[in-house]
C-alpha cells in the first residue's frame, strides 16, 4: 500500500540541515517563503515549518499558526491511536515537537519523520510518554495500511528538538 501523499512528499527531504553560522539552508528559506513566514532564519524552531510545508504541497491546509508545533494537537481530526503518516505531536521542554508517525519499535516508541531532529530533517524514535496527540488531515482518506513494527536496534530516542 502506498504512503499518504504528506509522508511522501516529507521522505525527499531526509538530510535537509541546518548551515551553520550567517548562511541558511535554501530549502528552510524556501518553505518559509512559501508559508509567508515573517522570519526567514534557519535558527528559529522549525519542526512545524517542516510538518507545514509538507502538508501544503500535498494540498492540505496547515493550522492557522503553523510554526508552533503545538497548534497541530487541535489541528485536523483526533486519532486514538499512532496510524502511518499521522501528525504526532509531543512535549519537551519549554515547548512541543511535531513530525510524522512513521513506525513504532518494539519497546512502544514512535518513530518520527520531522524537521529540526538534530538540526536537520531525519526520521529517529521518541518516547511515546512524550505524546500529546495524534492527528490526522480532514479531507484526507483514512489511513493506508497497518503502522510497521520495527526493532528497536539500541538507536537512542531522540532528546534535540530545538
Amino acid at each position: 500500500m502506498s504512503a499518504p501523499s504528506w509522508l511522501t512528499i516529507a521522505r525527499k527531504y531526509i538530510g535537509v540541515a541546518e548551515v551553520p553560522g550567517k548562511a541558511h539552508a535554501p530549502v528552510i528559506q524556501k518553505w518559509l517563503r512559501s508559508l509567508k513566514a515573517w522570519w526567514s532564519d534557519d535558527e528559529t524552531p522549525w519542526c512545524g515549518t517542516f510538518v507545514a510545508a509538507c502538508l501544503k504541497e500535498a494540498g492540505y491546509h496547515p493550522p492557522k499558526h503553523w510554526y508552533r508545533a503545538r497548534a497541530y494537537a487541535d489541528w485536523g481530526a483526533p486519532l486514538l491511536k499512532p496510524e502511518r503518516g499521522c501528525i504526532v505531536v509531543y512535549h519537551r521542554k519549554g515547548g512541543g515537537h511535531v513530525g510524522f508517525v512513521t513506525a513504532v519499535d518494539e519497546a512502544g516508541r514512535i518513530y518520527t519523520l520531522g524537521g529540526n531532529q538534530g538540526n536537520r530533517v531525519s526520521e529517529v524514535p521518541f518516547d511515546k510518554a512524550r505524546v500529546l496527540a495524534y492527528r490526522w488531515p480532514h479531507g484526507a482518506p483514512p489511513p493506508y495500511a497497518p503502522l510497521p513494527l520495527i526493532a528497536g536496534g539500541g538507536v537512542p530516542s531522540s532528546n534535540n528538538e530545538a
